[in-house]
């Protein structure tokens, strides 16, 4: 069976619905109240560049995206990945312009809503400001998240804590989450955790060697999780045993 497709998985059930319910009571919501305009975007196409005025918010229908910024000497770095029900479009509000590029990583679906009519309904139906608030706040929390991985966490926990996210993101989609295609390269993941692509290599090979993961006979960017609960107890043994600070 093909990865990513719909199976029992090791999310816990009562959590793959709620989420699953939530984004699609949220894309029902916004059809009913808002103008949408859908676009499909193939791997390496823009939903937005860096400088590019904003004026819309947009909410992802299917596939995988990858959020990149651009250092002053023009190295980039990918500082998000997003999947189905994500919102992207938040970076513009302040400043009128997007700081960062939102590239598909394989073919996907984007809903885009301008933002002057988003605000408008939210008046009008304020449920809406209330999906609207949460979506904020969810991408405040993975900001914090994301942070306290990468300043506290060893190498190997950091690639563990990101395979655990990215199955129970699938997992929590209805997705199949014990076989998992990775949608990036090994430099991009460690451009992502803050690594070389030699670290990336080598701790996905001592996490593979310790029985927390897999390589499919598909190749390398198929990896197959016997178990997301034992990478998640892997992270927290690795917080647990971080040193704490003078």
């Amino acid at each position: 069976m093909p990865a990513d497709t719909a199976v029992p998985h090791a999310v816990p059930l009562q959590a793959e619905r709620s989420v699953a319910e939530r984004i699609a009571q949220v894309l029902s919501l916004l059809q009913e109240r808002v103008v949408l305009r859908r676009r499909v975007l193939r791997a390496g196409e823009a939903v937005y560049r860096a400088g590019a005025r904003f004026d819309s918010l947009h909410i992802l229908h299917a596939g995988f995206f990858k959020i990149i910024d651009r250092a002053p000497d023009g190295r980039e770095q990918v500082v998000r990945f997003h999947f189905k029900g994500d919102w992207l479009g938040f970076d513009g509000i302040a400043d009128g312009q997007h700081g960062c590029d939102a590239i598909a990583m394989d073919t996907g679906e984007v809903w885009s809503v301008r933002y002057d009519l988003l605000l408008q309904a939210c008046a009008e139906h304020p449920p809406l400001l209330t999906v609207l608030h949460e979506a904020m706040s969810r991408e405040i929390a993975r900001d914090r998240e994301s942070l306290l991985s990468l300043c506290t966490l060893p190498a190997d926990a950091r690639v563990a804590d990101f395979l655990r996210h990215w199955a129970e993101a699938l997992g929590q989609r209805g997705l199949r989450s014990d076989q998992i295609t990775l949608r990036m390269t090994r430099a991009e993941i460690g451009n992502y955790l803050g690594m070389t692509l030699e670290t990336v290599s080598r701790a996905l090979s001592r996490l593979a060697k310790a029985g927390l993961i897999g390589f499919t006979e598909r190749g390398r960017r198929d990896i197959c999780i016997p178990e997301v609960g034992a990478l998640v107890a892997f992270v927290q043994r690795s917080f647990s045993s971080a040193p704490a600070e003078a």
